[in-house]
């Protein structure tokens, strides 16, 4: 079966150990799609799955960037996992 983009993303995001980040182009390479950056934020901004931490996915640049229960909740998480 072929998995959509989506999937793919999810099952990339599902692996990121605790304490570690990837970034969205990072996803979207390793989902097959460089430079669809974009779009894995948009399919993360929708994801209410605790089994995807989406949390664990950052922007180029070392910032968090957006998270859909908000930004600060985001760098909460990512410091007591030791990420930031």
């Amino acid at each position: 079966m072929n998995k959509t983009f989506t999937q793919r993303v999810y099952e990339i995001v599902k692996k990121i150990p605790k304490g570690q980040t990837l970034t969205y182009g990072e996803v979207a390479e390793f989902a097959g799609s460089p430079g669809a950056f974009r779009a894995v934020g948009n399919i993360l901004s929708k994801n209410y799955n605790p089994e995807i931490p989406c949390h664990r996915v950052i922007r180029a640049d070392g910032k968090p960037g957006g998270y859909n229960r908000g930004r600060r909740r985001k760098q909460q998480i990512l410091k007591q996992e030791g990420a930031l």
